[in-house]
């Protein structure tokens, strides 16, 4: 790339969007073979074939809707990492579990003879586009201090954070991308909390990457806050109040694993389009007479703070 490019595509290639579409046309017109023709490959391979062909077809499925995943990747795969590193790993894995069964006899060498489009050519494109996607994700630029960030930031009024805060301490939030389901579930928590962070003596504000003033509001019309919202597509507060970027287990962990689906599937949150930056991670400040007096970092995109408790901590402090 240029060095005008966007800051998200500074450690974009032009190679980067060519391999995710041809990964996907691969995965998509394998699994149609798959679900079309389900016992072919068995012939070939001279195996029997499977008792139940009905499942070598969700096979099939499961490869095609990767084949999507690459596809919307592929227009911007340094922000879509999560889908190249789960193809990545199943890329590994696969050939994995087909190198055991074959030393154990159970399955033929000819069988795996599709190891070699299915997964071995995609090791290095994949491995290179996360190794940019870490890259870019740890080159911070230099920003000027919290103070100047509170003082500069403005809020769907007008009026800054530093402003505001001379009239009442500002109890802000600082969210996860948009798309994030812990995001969803935040606002949710934060419609519960918001008459008791009130009561604590502080005066709600979130702090959001999204484009606008109003991109907080455009994720869903249930949400609705009377807090002070505040975009901040740049993370200048995130970075200047120090919190950090999560790293794999704080972004893709057992336990965040579980903590989505509970959020995303069992409390129906959902997800949705990445908007900002999918590694940075959350935290809580309180301003006060234009000054950050307190703050916490949040230790991972899936922690889920009691609001009206850590307002209360806050302005006792």
């Amino acid at each position: 790339m240029e060095a005008s490019s966007p800051p998200d595509r500074k450690y974009e290639r032009a190679w980067m969007k060519p391999v995710l579409l041809a990964a996907g046309a691969y995965n998509l017109l394998w699994g149609l073979l798959a679900i079309t023709a389900p016992l072919a490959l068995f012939r070939w391979a001279q195996m029997e074939p499977p008792r139940y062909p009905e499942l070598w077809q969700c096979i099939g499925m499961i490869v095609g809707v990767y084949g999507v995943g690459y596809a919307v990747a592929a227009f911007h795969p340094l922000r879509h990492w999560p889908i190249v590193l789960v193809g990545l790993l199943g890329k590994v894995l696969g050939p994995l579990g087909f190198a055991g069964a074959l030393v154990e006899g159970r399955l033929p060498l000819a069988f795996g003879a599709t190891i070699l489009t299915n997964d071995l050519v995609w090791w290095v494109p994949f491995a290179l586009i996360l190794w940019a996607a870490f890259k870019q994700a740890t080159t911070l630029p230099d920003l000027a201090s919290p103070g100047d960030a509170l003082a500069e930031l403005t809020s769907d009024g007008g009026q800054t954070l530093a402003e505001l805060s001379r009239a009442k301490p500002i109890f802000v939030v600082l969210l996860r991308h948009a798309g994030c389901t812990f995001h969803r579930e935040a606002l949710t928590d934060l419609q519960q909390a918001e008459s008791a962070i009130e009561a604590a003596g502080a005066q709600l504000a979130i702090v959001h990457m999204g484009d606008g003033p109003n991109a907080i509001e455009a994720a869903s019309s249930r949400y609705t806050l009377d807090a002070i919202h505040v975009s901040d597509p740049e993370r200048r507060l995130y970075q200047q109040l120090g919190l950090p970027r999560g790293g794999f287990r704080q972004l893709l962990g057992p336990a965040v694993f579980r903590r989505g689906f509970s959020a995303c599937v069992l409390q129906g949150h959902g997800v949705g389009t990445l908007a900002g930056d999918g590694f940075q991670l959350g935290g809580l400040a309180l301003v006060r007479d234009g000054a950050v007096v307190w703050k916490r970092a949040l230790t991972s995109a899936a922690e889920r703070p009691d609001y009206a408790a850590e307002a209360q901590r806050a302005c006792q402090a």
